[in-house]
């Protein structure tokens, strides 16, 4: 795998105007572009999709399906009829709705959201009714019964992860990766992008340290130019 296919860059951007730079800028430097509800909803799912497709960008749609079996599948026949490169759908859905995804999912990837990275354990036991490490296996498990082709989890999960050989090829992408350059933001469970590859990670989510990078680090192509650089050790 390439370095440049390591990196999907999160596109927290309020409208398409916002996005398009990023996309023209980036499109030779990472393996594809998440875009979240913010931007679906603004722009509109379709039309944001066709933009980017137009701009030479593939294309994470993060719409993190929750709902009963029926309803993801039929939205995710609708998202793989868009010809995106992969869709999420949360594992909390159970084995039901992510197989729902999975049978609807034409040529797309479908990839199962695990614990949000925004969750500290406290929020984690409070919602779900145990802790990261517990939750983050059981989805892990439920996932791959599923038959999806990867998880979203913390990088601080991999290891654990990593000790089942049930979940062997399981795609695995890690949000919350923060180089040792940039602030941790709202992401409460984070490793830099080295440690994350090392750990088993396909996959590495950034967001703001590449769209908004610190200044002595220069442009977002800069950016991600420094983490190629980060990771090209564990990589080989």
């Amino acid at each position: 795998m390439l370095l440049k296919d390591r990196i999907i860059v999160a596109l927290d951007t309020p409208s398409l105007e916002a996005t398009i730079p990023f996309v023209r800028q980036l499109s030779p430097y990472v393996a594809c572009f998440k875009i979240g509800l913010e931007l679906m909803t603004s722009a509109g799912a379709p039309v944001a999709v066709r933009q980017i497709h137009e701009l030479g960008g593939s294309l994470f749609f993060d719409g993190k399906f929750n709902d009963i079996p029926n309803t993801i599948a039929g939205a995710s026949r609708a998202v793989a009829a868009l010809k995106v490169k992969m869709f999420d759908v949360h594992a909390s859905s159970g084995v039901q709705g992510m197989r729902a995804a999975v049978q609807n999912k034409g040529k797309s990837q479908v990839i199962a959201v695990t614990v949000l990275t925004s969750f500290e354990e406290d929020s984690c036991r409070h919602i779900f009714g145990a802790g990261s490490q517990e939750k983050v296996l059981q989805f892990a498990r439920d996932a791959k019964e599923a038959g999806v082709d990867g998880i979203v989890c913390s990088p601080q999960e991999l290891k654990w992860l990593g000790e089942d050989p049930s979940l062997n090829g399981l795609i695995r992408i890690t949000p919350g990766i923060r180089p040792v350059w940039a602030g941790k933001g709202d992401q409460k469970r984070v490793l830099t992008p080295k440690e994350a590859i090392a750990l088993g990670a396909t996959h590495l989510v950034i967001g703001r340290p590449i769209t908004e990078p610190p200044p002595e680090v220069g442009s977002p192509v800069d950016a991600v130019r420094k983490i190629w650089e980060e990771i090209e050790e564990v990589c080989r």
